[in-house]
């Protein structure tokens, strides 16, 4: 396919663009529907929400509130009045508006609107629609009317869900912040503009098509409307992030003497597989979200896994086509000169990252319990965290949903915007009244007129939404008061549906934390035939994710740089968040251990000595993992700016699980602990090897095409180190195998971490030749049986050498 795609791209290229502006057209035309329901069945909450929705049809729209607040007199002075009340006609009559409940009524049913020291007032908005129905022009027009009221020393702010759409940052902001960051490292990284910007079209194609499809799929199914916000953030990760893979393998293969389009076969034909087992894993951590049984979810498992199959479509099919497009070009200028004049490079790696994978495999022990004790420190706040909602009081101070937050519990109480519904289906509802106001953390309770036998009492708590207080009044009403007054009567409101969602995601997360555990230990597995590959695996993402969740909470729970960050005030954890990031935090980790261990795997089947198994596979592919995951924490945190504090929730928490998982556990921790693991992290018990099915990650590349042959059948190798005294390693050196008669069998040159490997025929024994500029040489006998020989040279500096040779 890949070379098919390669050769036909300008069919590739117009397929492509035909589904973007075609989708794009049929999602602008449609628009879209979005559902937002946090409901769950069998719950308190729910039951009351479906009586109240029964009996109250008319109440169905959302209600908003206009709030304002005197510094002089009160809000009944005339000077006020004249002020506010011709506002509040003016926005009753506005189209998509049902009622407006004035303060200022002639019955004087308003009265119960004005705080007891008369400066603070509230009218309340109802419109005939719910909030994301509301046209945001209407909107507009009713915040524009209400704060034309103000003057000196009479402040007019409002807040609710559908106030708070104006407030949104303009969509693409978040994600065009990250395309550019991501262009900056991709160029810093390629050093060519063409290269650069191949995943960028990638990913943004990808991207595209991902929204415009979810758009259309919200009217044919409930999905929230956080999914898109999560579906872009995903999506502009690994859309990114795998074509920087295959990219990279491309590149290599023509620095190292390929023909572009073989280059680009044998990159999708490896790094192209590896993708499509990682969006594969990706996708089983998302759909694992099905498990906790909340229809919430159903539509994000939708959206995101939707966004990362055209991911991984885009980077197999549109990838290749623009490979064949650059041809040459997708390297810089300055490395097809170099290229043309010195010929093919090493297939070998050096520099940086093969001193750092020498420097892990001469201290695993250091390394692991340094990463370790930094991940454990970092995981220590995630003790303490609580799960809840957030609502308009964690936005910044500058908003004027906050501000009317602020300004209703200054006046009638923190609770006051938190407000509980026990809605009463059968027995006395006035004695439970009564009963409900002597009730410890209770504020206030009233009872709406009854309708269809159903009576409305509103509870109006001591303490704030989110405070524990508040949970313990609600178990308080459930479990003593109600079943104590005989009443068949249920609890509900926005912050019992949010209690309820909590309570509910805490039982269930385990399950699926087991779930997708198992999941991604079965298809490791199966991929790198090991029981301690995927044991390993599966513990590094545990170990990630508790880190993650311990900075998540250590910035929006205890508030360590929230203000900093401009994302407002602290508060606990949204409690569907955990669900969507350990997806999201499980599939990622996945693709970096998948790319960092299939490397490693292939070496292993070659030469069967883990040590050189580990450190090829992490010298070669760490500094690759580094960049996409510097794409990916500058992508995600991009996502403060969206202005959805859930959204900068996920975005922070999942560049800071990128951040942790690619510099500390597969840079480090990883490698590390199977140097130490030795030959088992390979073991699988003969009895599973034969009943597993076989399935490869990277299949093992043609040497005509690709890198030189290594030996087959009888044949072994020879590697280790070259070192001087000191333990220094020596780079340049020249290494030579030959026969007991002096033919020259093999002839390498040591790499900047002083390593070698050369070929061996057939075991036997052989004489090893070591020599460098500024070191004397040394020769000696060795013998190699069935296996690999581990053999390291030391070297010693010229005049120690001659001194020596003198002395005997």
């Amino acid at each position: 396919m890949a070379r098919w795609c390669y050769r036909h791209r300008l069919v590739v290229l117009l397929i492509w663009v035909g589904a973007v502006f075609g989708l794009g057209f049929a999602g602008s035309a449609a628009g879209t529907d979005y559902a937002n329901t946090f409901s769950l069945p069998n719950t308190d909450s729910t039951r009351a929400y479906d009586l109240m929705e029964k009996a109250f049809p008319q109440s169905s729209g959302d209600t908003d509130t206009v709030v304002w607040k005197v510094d002089d007199g009160t809000v009944r002075d005339e000077s006020v009045r004249s002020r506010i009340e011709p506002k509040l006609a003016e926005i009753a009559k506005m189209a998509g508006v049902g009622e407006v409940t004035s303060p200022y009524a002639a019955d004087g049913a308003g009265a119960a609107q004005i705080s007891e020291n008369g400066r603070i007032a509230y009218a309340q908005i109802t419109f005939t629609e719910q909030a994301n129905g509301v046209p945001k022009a209407t909107v507009e027009d009713v915040v524009e009317t209400a704060q034309a009221a103000e003057r000196d020393g009479l402040q007019v702010e409002l807040g609710g869900q559908a106030i708070a759409r104006t407030e949104e940052a303009p969509a693409g902001i978040a994600e065009t912040v990250g395309i550019l960051a991501a262009a900056v490292v991709l160029f810093l990284a390629f050093g060519s503009l063409f290269a650069m910007l191949l995943p960028l079209v990638v990913a943004i194609a990808a991207l595209g098509t991902g929204l415009m499809a979810t758009s259309l799929l919200s009217h044919v199914t409930d999905v929230p409307e956080v999914a898109p916000l999560l579906g872009s953030l995903i999506g502009l990760g690994v859309g990114i992030d795998y074509a920087l893979f295959i990219v990279t393998r491309h590149r290599r293969g023509i620095l190292r003497g390929m023909k572009p389009e073989d280059a680009a076969v044998t990159a999708l034909n490896t790094s192209g597989r590896a993708v499509l087992f990682a969006g594969g894993t990706v996708c089983i951590a998302l759909a694992g979200m099905l498990v906790m049984n909340m229809r919430f979810l159903d539509g994000v498992v939708v959206a995101t896994s939707l966004t990362v199959v055209l991911s991984v479509l885009a980077a197999t099919t549109l990838l290749p086509a623009l490979l064949g497009l650059l041809g040459m070009r997708v390297l810089s200028r300055r490395q097809r000169r170099r290229l043309a004049a010195t010929g093919p490079e090493s297939a070998e790696a050096s520099g940086l990252a093969a001193r750092w994978s020498s420097y892990v495999e001469r201290r695993p022990r250091s390394t692991a319990a340094m990463a370790l004790v930094a991940m454990l420190i970092l995981a220590f706040p995630v003790l303490s965290i609580r799960l809840g909602a957030t609502d308009q009081g964690n936005r910044q101070e500058s908003t004027t949903t906050r501000q009317t937050y602020d300004l209703l519990a200054e006046g009638f109480g923190p609770g006051f915007n938190g407000p509980l519904q026990v809605v009463v289906a059968k027995g006395d509802a006035n004695a439970l009244v009564a009963t409900i106001r002597t009730t410890d953390g209770v504020a206030q309770a009233a009872a709406a007129p009854p309708s269809q036998g159903i009576t409305v009492i509103q509870v109006v708590p001591t303490t704030s939404p989110q405070s524990k207080a508040t949970d313990q009044l609600i178990d308080r009403l459930r479990d003593e008061v109600i079943p104590a007054s005989g009443a068949e009567a249920h609890v509900g409101g926005v912050t019992a549906i949010f209690k309820d969602f909590a309570a509910v995601t805490g039982d269930r997360l385990p399950y699926f934390v087991a779930a997708i555990i198992s999941l991604g230990f079965l298809l490791l597995m199966v991929a790198f035939r090991s029981l301690v590959v995927p044991l390993t695996a599966a513990l590094m993402n545990l170990i990630a994710a508790a880190a993650s969740f311990g900075v998540l909470v250590a910035i929006f729970q205890w508030g360590w740089g929230t203000e900093l960050l401009g994302i407002g005030k602290e508060g606990p954890i949204t409690a569907f968040l955990p669900v969507i990031m350990l997806s999201l935090l499980f599939g990622l980790s996945m693709d970096y251990q998948v790319f960092l261990v299939s490397r490693m795997h292939e070496e292993w089947v070659h030469t069967k000595d883990n040590a050189r198994a580990v450190r090829v596979g992490l010298a070669e592919t760490s500094r690759v993992i580094n960049c996409a995951a510097l794409i990916m924490i500058c992508v995600f945190s991009a996502f403060v700016l969206s202005g959805d504090l859930e959204g900068a929730m996920a975005g922070i928490g999942l560049a800071a699980a990128v951040a942790l998982d690619a510099f500390i556990l597969r840079t480090a921790l990883v490698p590390a602990a199977m140097h130490l693991l030795g030959n088992s992290n390979w073991w699988l018990p003969a009895g599973l090897e034969e009943r597993l099915p076989h399935l490869a990650v990277e299949p093992k590349e043609d040497p005509e095409a690709t890198e030189p042959a290594r030996p087959t059948g009888s044949a072994s190798v020879v590697h280790g180190y070259v070192r001087d005294a000191e333990g220094a390693p020596v780079e340049g050196a020249t290494v030579t195998l030959r026969s007991k008669g002096g033919r020259q069998l093999d002839r390498v040159t040591s790499l900047a971490d002083g390593s070698y490997i050369l070929s061996v025929p057939a075991p036997g024994a052989y004489l090893l030749a070591a020599t460098a500029v500024s070191y004397g040489s040394r020769a000696r006998q060795v013998t190699v049986e069935d296996g690999p020989l581990v053999y390291d040279v030391e070297l010693s500096e010229a005049s120690e050498a001659s001194e020596e040779e003198a002395a005997r």
